[in-house]
C-alpha cells in the first residue's frame, strides 16, 4: 500500500492510498467511502482486491480522515466544504486512477454516500460500472425502522444545534455519524428531509447528472441493513434513470453469518464468501468504454 496526497479540482489536498496487485493490474476500482467513515476502515478489503489482480484506490473526502486538516482543534470550525466539493474529490480520484491505467476498465465500488455521489460527478465518461454497497437515498422516511426512530431528534434538534454551536458538526463526541464540515451535515440535511432526495433538494442540474450516467449500477440490498431499506436502495437506483440498474438482495445467510448490516461487508469474515461475489460484480461490467478524443 502507497499513501499520497493528490490536489483536487479547487487544489484541497486529498489523503489517498493505492493498493498495487504483483502482477499487471487488470482494472482500477476506486472505493468511494461512507458518511464519516475513513478510508481506512476498507484496508482489508482493498488489500484483497489488490491480490485478485485489481488495482485500488482509497481517499478520505476534504475535511475528513487523513484529509482533515491538521491543526490542533483538526481545524473543521469554519472549514468550508459541501457535498458538491465531495463529489468534486470524487472526480480528482477517478482521474487520478484512470490516469495510472488508461487502457483498463475503472469500477467504483461505493459504500453509502460512495454511491450516491457519482451522480454528481463530470467525468462519468471514464467510469465502466458503479457497485453499490449499502447505497440507497437518505430521504428520512425511507430509514430502516431502528434509524427512523431517532431521526426527528437528529434532524431537527442534534444537527442544527451542535453545528450552530461548533461551527462544525461534532459526530464523535456525540457517538453520531463521526465529524463533519458544517456545509456538509447542513446539505446532507436537506437531501434527507427531501423525498426525491438531492435531486429534489438540489433540482434541475442535479437530476441531469444522474441521468446523464451511462454506466451500469450494479446495487447489493443488505437485507438486515439497520439503516437502509429496499425502498431507499431502489430510488437511488430511479435516479440513475438512463443507466442499466440492477438491485440484488444478499442476506446473512447467503454468506453462512448471523449478521451483515450497513458496515459489515468490509470485515474479512467475509473474505471468502461476499468479497468473492463482489469482484465478480465488478468484472462483469467488462472492459475499458471507449472514450472521447480530447
Amino acid at each position: 500500500m502507497q499513501q499520497r496526497t493528490i490536489a483536487s479540482g479547487d487544489g484541497t489536498k486529498l489523503a489517498v492510498r493505492m493498493y498495487e496487485p504483483d502482477a499487471p493490474a487488470q482494472g482500477s476500482v476506486v472505493i468511494a467511502a461512507a458518511m464519516g467513515v475513513p478510508q481506512s476502515y476498507y484496508a482489508a478489503f482493498a488489500s484483497w482486491l489488490a491480490t485478485q489482480g485489481l488495482r485500488v484506490t482509497t481517499f478520505d473526502y476534504r475535511g475528513s480522515g487523513a484529509s482533515r486538516p491538521n491543526t490542533h482543534h483538526g481545524g473543521l470550525r469554519g472549514f468550508k466544504a459541501d457535498l458538491f466539493d465531495w463529489a468534486r474529490d470524487y472526480e480528482a480520484v477517478i482521474d487520478h486512477a484512470h490516469a495510472a491505467l488508461p487502457d483498463q476498465p475503472l469500477y467504483l465500488l461505493g459504500h453509502s454516500l460512495g454511491g450516491q455521489l457519482p451522480g454528481l460527478i463530470g467525468n462519468q465518461h471514464k467510469v465502466r460500472g458503479l457497485l453499490g454497497i449499502g447505497a440507497g437515498s437518505g430521504y428520512w422516511r425511507h430509514n430502516a425502522p431502528q434509524l427512523k426512530r431517532m431521526v426527528p431528534f437528529f434532524w431537527w434538534v442534534a444537527v442544527p444545534l451542535a453545528t450552530r454551536l461548533c461551527g462544525y458538526f461534532p459526530g464523535r463526541r456525540l457517538g453520531l455519524v463521526g465529524d463533519l464540515p458544517r456545509g456538509v451535515i447542513l446539505q446532507w440535511r436537506r437531501w434527507c428531509l427531501n423525498p426525491s432526495y438531492s435531486a429534489g433538494a438540489e433540482g434541475k442540474a442535479v437530476q441531469q447528472g444522474y441521468a446523464a450516467a451511462r454506466f451500469p449500477v450494479h446495487s447489493l440490498y443488505i437485507t438486515d441493513d439497520e439503516m437502509m431499506t429496499i425502498q431507499g436502495t431502489q430510488a437511488l437506483l430511479d435516479l440513475y434513470s438512463q443507466a442499466p440498474t440492477r438491485l440484488e438482495h444478499i442476506a446473512p445467510a447467503d454468506a453462512s453469518a448471523r449478521r451483515i448490516g450497513h458496515f459489515g461487508f468490509f470485515r474479512e469474515q467475509f473474505s471468502q464468501t461476499l468479497w468473492p461475489h463482489a469482484l465478480a460484480r465488478l468484472r462483469s461490467f467488462g472492459p475499458a468504454p471507449d472514450l472521447p478524443v480530447a
